[in-house]
């Protein structure tokens, strides 16, 4: 039966310049390069210097218009995963629409999931465009956390950096299989049992301060694995294709051992599973949209390729996405 699709037609990504390795880090705090690496896969990550989550966005999605071939007048819907946003109010969307210059009633939205982010962003996007409300997407996931990191915490410091990823929807007609290119199958779910053992200090309600990130890293590491496979798993069951199948893993980007745990539990050999996280570290909503685009810029994923997509993050959030590119 003929369906509409969610196909990915430009990608784009942006680091700050600084870079902080972790033998920077040892000057700040008391830690080691060794201790780092080998609990984390982190060896080094971008830090913002005056750059805001609105201006790097909109870097990221310049070159993922450019990659598309289209102007930001093209875009329908704007939709940013984050949870780092410029102001309390209004959504740092709008603001990356009007640095952008998208046509005036373009409708714009953030979602904060933590590092479901870009997922939950994704699927928003995805059923907009398959309801025909809209023709083309610009979906964002990118974060300061380095604003809402404790730099005397040595626990939760070295696992953070900043960032923004994005990806341009278009709407195109598919067949309703597998072989279809686009968006094949999201899923998203949530736990707020969890909520306690990860999240920040402060709130709007609460404090009235952004507070810095607080982890409990056994129960998050427990989680972890378990929920990045679920997601993936019901997706791919979801379309009906095996691992064998699968061309690319793009997992969110938090620890080395979650990583391969995770590829290990979907059956998945190291060369499928994406790795930026010993460059990037743990980007949260950027995480996937960074790594996404970077594979792509690499040669690395190619057109028509199975790719999917898994996060899981604070509150607890979870999900996942089959993308044929």
């Amino acid at each position: 039966m003929k369906c509409i699709r969610s196909e990915i037609i430009g990608w784009g990504h942006y680091l700050p310049p600084k870079v902080l390795t972790n033998d920077d880090l040892s000057k700040m705090v008391e830690t080691n390069d060794e201790w780092i690496s080998t609990r984390t896969g982190i060896k080094s990550r971008h830090i913002s210097e005056g750059e805001t989550t609105a201006e790097m966005s909109a870097k990221a999605a310049c070159k993922a218009l450019e990659k598309a071939g289209i102007t930001a007048s093209d875009i329908d819907l704007i939709v940013l995963g984050t949870v780092t946003g410029d102001n309390t109010t209004p959504a740092t969307s709008a603001k990356i629409g009007g640095l952008l210059g998208v046509k005036s009633g373009t409708p714009t939205f953030d979602i904060s999931a933590a590092c479901s982010g870009f997922v939950y962003a994704l699927t928003m996007a995805d059923n907009m465009i398959r309801l025909g409300q809209v023709k083309t997407a610009l979906v964002i996931g990118a974060e300061t956390l380095s604003k809402i990191v404790d730099w005397t915490d040595r626990n939760t410091c070295v696992l953070f950096g900043d960032g923004a990823g994005a990806v341009v929807l278009r709407a195109k007609e598919g067949e309703g299989t597998k072989a279809d290119t686009g968006i094949l199958a999201t899923k998203l779910y949530s736990d707020g049992s969890q909520y306690n053992n990860l999240y920040t200090t402060g709130g709007v309600s609460t404090t009235a301060t952004a507070g810095f990130v607080v982890m409990n890293g056994k129960e998050v590491f427990k989680f972890a694995v378990g929920s990045l496979s679920e997601a993936a798993e019901y997706v791919m069951h979801e379309v009906g294709v095996s691992a064998e199948e699968i061309d690319c893993l793009v997992p969110h980007q938090a620890n080395i051992r979650i990583i391969e745990g995770v590829g290990h539990r979907l059956g998945l050999p190291e060369e499928k599973v994406v790795v930026t996280v010993d460059h990037h570290g743990n980007t949260s909503a950027a995480s996937i949209p960074l790594a996404l685009s970077e594979t792509l810029e690499s040669g690395k994923i190619k057109k028509g390729d199975l790719v999917v997509l898994s996060a899981m993050g604070a509150g607890f959030t979870w999900g996942g996405a089959l993308v044929r590119i």
